[in-house]
């Protein structure tokens, strides 16, 4: 009998009551359902420092150094996913600091890169940022090229991880955020009562549906 897959989902937000954190549990939620053990890792609750130590630091004469416990045990869940899925907000066109800081701590020379056959190579990842940025908007084509690049290119595929991709959830805020060409801002109207409700559960199904489209997973029936 095959044993179930695995998925490590990676939550990075500053707030529990973050809608970054809700749709973290969204996916967790619907890989369950489709029959993936799913390691949830708040990196906020599990208290994770971003900031690099000595202990963490490259050693580029020696790639099998033994770095700090914290990030030995990381190492170890990330080595146990098939799936890696990073929930987070999209700060200045890229991941969060929290998030940022967990891979270049975590993902380090030696485990993540530095060897000829990739630790990582044959895993999944998929990238699942919240933009409140409007999906219409001509700035999102840009911002999604540049997420591309950061995450799928230079994070994912050089750490070997040839199956990416990244996926946005825009408009997350219930407040469209527009950038004309001439760099004007303009933000619309806060969503109120049923239709900001309908606004999120439209959101959570995205994310499902962002999953189900790189994993190959039957739609959910309503």
């Amino acid at each position: 009998m095959n044993a179930a897959p695995t998925a490590l989902v990676v939550v990075s937000h500053h707030r529990a009551d973050s809608l970054t954190a809700h749709v973290g549990d969204v996916v967790a939620a619907r890989l369950k359902e489709a029959g993936y053990e799913v390691d949830l890792l708040d990196l906020r609750a599990e208290g994770f420092d971003p900031r690099m130590t000595e202990a963490d630091q490259p050693d580029w004469d020696d790639r099998d150094k033994v770095y700090s416990a914290e990030v030995r045990a990381h190492m170890a869940r990330v080595l146990a996913a098939d799936v890696i899925v990073p929930v987070f907000p999209v700060y200045w066109n890229s991941a969060p600091a929290l998030l940022k800081g967990w891979v270049d701590r975590v993902w380090n020379y030696g485990f993540g890169y530095g060897r000829s056959k990739p630790r990582l190579a044959g895993k999944r990842m998929l990238w699942l940022g919240l933009a409140g940025a409007a999906e219409g908007d001509e700035f999102a084509a840009w911002m999604q090229e540049t997420l591309e690049r950061v995450l799928r290119e230079g994070i994912s595929f050089y750490n070997g991880i040839t199956d990416a991709a990244v996926a946005v959830l825009y408009d997350t805020e219930g407040e469209p955020q527009i950038v004309d060409a001439d760099g004007n801002f303009t933000k619309g109207e806060a969503l109120t009562g049923d239709a900001r409700a309908a606004h999120y559960a439209a959101l959570d199904r995205r994310a499902e549906e962002h999953l189900e489209r790189f994993l190959e997973l039957a739609p959910q029936t309503l």
